[in-house]
């Protein structure tokens, strides 16, 4: 087993939510396991997850409301 965070099937490792911030304001990350998505309140950003890597690009975000 590897000791780097890393997305899990049931969720974000913790670790790895540490670490990450929103590229853009730098402030934190929620993982939201229904849209399988890093959201950043504060940008109003939902960040993509695919093939367990986040997406950490505004261009591939999703606008909240």
């Amino acid at each position: 087993m590897s000791t780097t965070p890393s997305i899990e099937r049931a969720g974000v490792d913790p670790k790895l939510l540490e670490i990450l911030v929103c590229p853009l304001t730098k402030g934190p990350l929620e993982y939201d396991a229904a849209r399988k998505e890093l959201i950043s309140r504060k940008a109003k950003l939902a960040y993509p997850i695919r093939d367990d890597i986040p997406i950490m690009l505004p261009e591939e975000a999703r606008k909240l409301d």
